[in-house]
């Protein structure tokens, strides 16, 4: 697909999102691992692994047609979006935490999500790739290379000047936002004959998705003794997928604006579930111990 949505207004998403990452991170976000092992120990194979089959589980009890299947399945092996870290914050979640999630889980899908999202392509035979190029391992390195790239300046620029970063780390969201909401807007634009369908076949599940997703979140860690602040943080980082890495691969690289549908509706729910889902965490189970409390966050 050459059009300037595939060619200009998501690799520029994508990278303005990405270097407001950047912005927020230091080199200790990468090295806190030991701080919180079990968290990071329970949260990556439920994002990874659990969720994808989750997903699959729930396309195929709702017989979505191929092309949305394998969208659902483009989203779900997508790494956590930054958006995490904000509602982390709002609702008392390990920020620092959920930085080091984000940080890992962007490098993780490198390999995870190529291989989750060739898999349904194979599966489900939506007329996609069926060429023999699929999404190949190059195409998400390119991808991937435009998220980390971003990334990687923002940790300069930080590193250099914590002042300015912590200046344009807001105006840095907001135009994250704007763009996402632009790109969103895009893709229905293109796909408006058929997105009335799509909306009632994709929306249950998108929605489904995103409450198993911060439910598995949240419960999981909770089960495996993971602090409060710290479940509250890994149910974020699980729950908010990058929506716009998703799109990305589905028009950029698989040249299909269908399989970007349940990833844009997927972006239009998450936030006021996750806000919900944030209000209701707060009130579970007894208050933080003083151990969660003490628990370092920058």
């Amino acid at each position: 697909m050459d059009s300037p949505l595939a060619t200009v207004l998501l690799p520029l998403a994508l990278a303005v999102i990405m270097f407001g990452l950047g912005l927020s991170l230091t080199a200790d976000d990468f090295r806190r691992v030991r701080r919180h092992p079990r968290a990071v120990v329970v949260a990556l194979p439920c994002q990874a692994l659990l969720l994808p089959a989750v997903c699959f589980g729930l396309v195929i009890a709702f017989d979505l047609s191929p092309v949305l299947a394998v969208g659902m399945m483009l989203l779900a092996a997508s790494p956590g979006g930054t958006t995490a870290n904000l509602f982390s914050h709002l609702f008392g979640g390990d920020v620092a935490l959920n930085v080091t999630l984000t940080a890992i889980n962007a490098v993780v899908a490198i390999v995870t999500l190529p291989i989750i999202t060739n898999l349904a392509l194979l599966h489900f035979e939506p007329g996609i790739g069926q060429d023999g190029l699929g999404l190949q391992f190059g195409k998400v390195l390119q991808v991937f290379a435009l998220v980390l790239v971003p990334v990687v300046i923002g940790l300069i620029v930080r590193s250099r000047s914590e002042a300015f970063a912590r200046r344009m780390d807001r105006p840095v969201r907001h135009l994250s936002v704007v763009v996402l909401v632009a790109v969103i807007a895009g893709a229905v634009a293109a796909e408006r004959s058929n997105i009335a369908g799509y909306l009632v076949d994709a929306g249950p599940v998108a929605l489904l998705f995103c409450v198993l997703s911060l439910a598995t979140g949240y419960f999981v860690p909770r089960w495996a003794r993971v602090g409060k602040r710290q479940a509250i943080a890994c149910s974020m980082e699980i729950g908010v997928h990058n929506s716009a890495v998703a799109m990305t691969l589905a028009i950029s690289v698989l040249g299909s604006v269908g399989l970007a549908v349940p990833a844009a509706v997927y972006g239009v729910l998450a936030y006021p579930v996750a806000a919900l889902a944030g209000l209701l965490m707060t009130r579970l189970g007894s208050p933080a111990s003083a151990t969660e409390e003490a628990a370092p966050v920058g």
